[in-house]
């Protein structure tokens, strides 16, 4: 499709979820310049052309961004979107975990460079807006319905990051004049998911007619399409309110137990291949509401659980 004059600066590009707003920003004609982790083997999901540019960085050069977007493009852009998913390490890694507030700081830095370039430029009605990717793990564990006027309780170094980075990332954009929105993702599904997450190990096993051991699997679930995720965020750029945050989640939680038995449907396994053991512990349980997003950018879920998980098979 042809560039329709929106730019979009994608961290995370090639990854599970980044890779989903990748396409999806490409079928709605923006052109992406992808920002990568050197040597992933992710990077090659996608090809360079017209309307993609591969930029493969590490995060302490975040703030060197803004040298690698086009000078014609900044000039011509009638918007411009910066979406920063890009996470490392594992959750209890704290030395990584902290690096990843300081490369969300760094890119920061690169919106307002990317900004002044356009003011510069005499390009005065581009719309610069930074969009920042945090999590459910922000909230920690929570009883009742989550709304995103609840307190953050994290209990990992992950969650505890990201929601220093909402934090530091909200009053640096604030300083800097940059319009900013955070969306916390819960469970995505679907496309590009890595193996050795839970559902996808328990649909391929029971594809195959293997037993699988579980826990109580009583704890609520929000299980959401990645492409569907990826509307989302591009609804946040485009429609959603600067300074707020969202909640970017189906809304239709259920019992964790009562998708594990749709997906055993939906393969055609036999149900006593599955056994259902304690409880988790931390019990973290997911009764989730996404009223907020679809009430302020109109966003709604699309793709069925069962569409979400064909690509386990």
């Amino acid at each position: 499709m042809k560039n329709n004059g929106k730019i979009a600066i994608v961290t995370g590009a090639f990854g599970f979820a980044g890779a989903n707003l990748t396409e999806h920003l490409l079928d709605y004609g923006y052109k992406v310049y992808a920002i990568g982790r050197k040597g992933s083997s992710h990077n090659e999901r996608f090809s360079e052309s017209e309307s993609l540019k591969k930029v493969l960085i590490d995060m302490d050069d975040y703030d060197k961004v803004a040298g690698y977007i086009d000078e014609e493009d900044i000039r011509s852009a009638g918007a411009i979107a910066l979406f920063h998913l890009s996470w490392g390490g594992q959750r209890d890694d704290f030395d990584t975990q902290r690096r990843n507030i300081d490369g969300s700081l760094k890119f920061l830095d690169s919106a307002k460079e990317i900004k002044d370039k356009c003011l510069k430029s005499k390009n005065m009605d581009v719309s610069v807006r930074v969009v920042g990717i945090g999590s459910q793990a922000e909230y920690g564990v929570k009883d009742g319905l989550i709304t995103e006027d609840l307190s953050l309780e994290p209990f990992s170094a992950y969650g505890s990051c990201k929601a220093a980075a909402y934090y530091l990332m909200e009053s640096k954009a604030r300083i800097l004049g940059i319009d900013f929105i955070w969306g916390r993702i819960f469970s995505l599904i679907g496309k590009y998911e890595p193996s050795g997450r839970m559902l996808p190990d328990v649909v391929r096993k029971l594809a195959a007619g293997e037993a699988v051991n579980l826990s109580s699997c009583e704890q609520y679930w929000d299980y959401l399409d990645a492409g569907d995720a990826a509307d989302a965020i591009i609804a946040l750029f485009e429609k959603g309110l600067t300074g707020e945050v969202y909640n970017i989640a189906n809304g239709d939680y259920d019992r964790l137990m009562n998708f594990v038995e749709r997906a055993a449907k939906y393969v055609g396994a036999k149900d006593d291949l599955i056994s259902y053991g304690n409880r988790a512990n931390p019990f973290v349980s997911l009764a989730v509401s996404s009223e907020k997003i679809k009430k302020d950018t109109g966003w709604e879920p699309k793709v069925s659980f069962e569409e979400s998980i064909q690509y386990y098979r």
